[in-house]
């Protein structure tokens, strides 16, 4: 019995080794959602910079990008510029001022541009916690019918955008028959 318990600390470490080593191979990147192929939740919150509340039948009916963005998100920033490109070229893309400050936030759309069509104001972060969010930026694409289709966590440059994103904004376009 007392030679058995020699091997004790060895098989906890390969057991642990094991365990890492799964970890290594998994893409922290990659962050499944539960709400793929869901619809959209539903809400009520404030239009950022208005009394107005939008609601989320007022931001469905066509393919629209949903991006998850705040003042505090340095990679906000340098994923801004992109989605204002992405807004000239004729993409909607419904905002989600995320756990922000309303002030800050309409400073930041005066100085930098607003590549929103409207801006959801969710301070608290319950549309947020509904739609799985774990922080800023993350972007998701939704079809006109308000089902979500592809969730990308990180900032949304050329590369994503060519390689994956438009795609499959193209391809949900084509199947709805709204541009």
């Amino acid at each position: 019995m007392s030679r058995l318990r020699l091997f004790i600390p060895l098989l906890m470490f390969v057991v642990l080794a094991l365990f890492l080593m799964r970890g290594l191979q998994l893409d922290p990147r990659e962050m499944p959602s539960a709400l793929i192929d869901e619809p959209l939740p539903e809400f009520q919150l404030g239009q950022l910079g208005t009394d107005k509340i939008v609601q989320r039948g007022d931001v469905i009916g066509k393919v629209t990008l949903f991006n998850v963005w705040a003042t505090w998100c340095v990679s906000c920033r340098m994923e801004h510029p992109y989605l204002q490109k992405l807004a000239d070229e004729g993409v909607p893309i419904v905002g989600i001022n995320y756990k922000d400050e309303t002030f800050a936030a309409m400073k930041w759309l005066r100085d930098l541009g607003n590549p929103y069509r409207l801006n959801v104001e969710d301070l608290e972060g319950t549309l947020g916690l509904d739609m799985g969010v774990f922080g800023a930026p993350e972007t998701y694409l939704v079809d006109a019918q308000g089902i979500i289709r592809y969730r990308h966590v990180g900032v949304i440059n050329e590369r994503i955008w060519s390689g994956l994103l438009s795609p499959l904004y193209q391809d949900l376009i084509s199947k709805s028959g709204t541009p």
